[in-house]
């Protein structure tokens, strides 16, 4: 019997609630709507916030409510998940209120909406991309933030996705046997990043692709593609004497000698 009326409680409670927001959605009442969208909001119910805001947004554009408003409704899409909203609005509120008390906040949240957006190294990387514009943008614009350091970290996060992302496609372009293609995106890869972790295994590849790729090529190609192959393999073994792969890359100079004498 307890156990129902406790059922019959919480059950009256949620009507009463569903009640009250209900009435405060239909009830027309800007200022009224302004205040219960807040009270939501505080209390990190986010969808009930966000509905009623809708009501009042055009309604409150120009005015001094109206900027903590519109900046709520943003945070309401980013707590919802939806990212690409949500810098959609934060660029919005930052473009309306460039002088606002929340400027700052506004502009950081753009490109951290980006950041939340980022796939794995493996998809489309644009939104990392534009994650890291974003927060160079924050960095040029507010240069004694607090938050700078934060920025530089999560910029070093979304580099080391995008190197990642390069390095992969060179591996994929050589087990593809695409090696000129292979050669080409490890050179972009690493001009982008030459600290990369990734260096020596990339320029270890380059010179076994250089290599294929020139027994592979017809015969008139051949002798000026060795060369470069050697080339490759001269740039690996002066950065790495003691590489990894000094073995591997010992053998392959041979080898290269050997169909360079052949040809000859």
């Amino acid at each position: 019997m307890r156990f129902f009326l406790y059922i019959l409680l919480i059950f009256s409670t949620l009507i009463g609630c569903k009640s009250s927001f209900e009435s405060v959605r239909t009830s027309g009442n800007s200022a009224l709507i302004l205040r219960e969208s807040i009270k939501f909001y505080d209390k990190g119910d986010f969808l009930r916030a966000q509905t009623l805001m809708e009501l009042i947004l055009n309604q409150y554009r120009g005015t001094r409510e109206g900027e903590e408003l519109f900046f709520k409704y943003a945070y309401t899409h980013y707590k919802l998940a939806s990212y690409q909203l949500a810098a959609t609005y934060f660029t919005n509120f930052s473009s309306t209120f460039p002088y606002s008390t929340f400027a700052e906040e506004a502009d950081f949240m753009i490109a951290y909406s980006y950041y939340m957006q980022s796939p794995s190294f493996r998809l489309d990387q644009t939104p990392s991309i534009e994650a890291i514009n974003a927060f160079q943008d924050f960095a040029n614009k507010f240069p004694e933030s607090d938050r700078i350091l934060e920025c530089n970290e999560l910029i070093d996060q979304l580099r080391a996705k995008l190197e990642l992302k390069a390095y992969n496609e060179g591996i994929l372009y050589f087990n593809l046997s695409k090696f000129n293609a292979c050669m080409t995106s490890f050179d972009n890869m690493l001009s982008e990043y030459p600290e990369s972790v990734h260096a020596e295994e990339a320029r270890y590849l380059i010179v076994k692709a250089a290599y294929e790729y020139a027994i592979n090529s017809v015969y008139i190609k051949r002798a000026e593609r060795l060369d470069e192959a050697m080339d490759r393999y001269n740039d690996y073994i002066n950065r790495y004497p003691s590489g990894h792969h000094i073995k591997e890359v010992k053998l392959i100079h041979k080898q290269i000698e050997t169909e360079s004498k052949n040809l000859s």
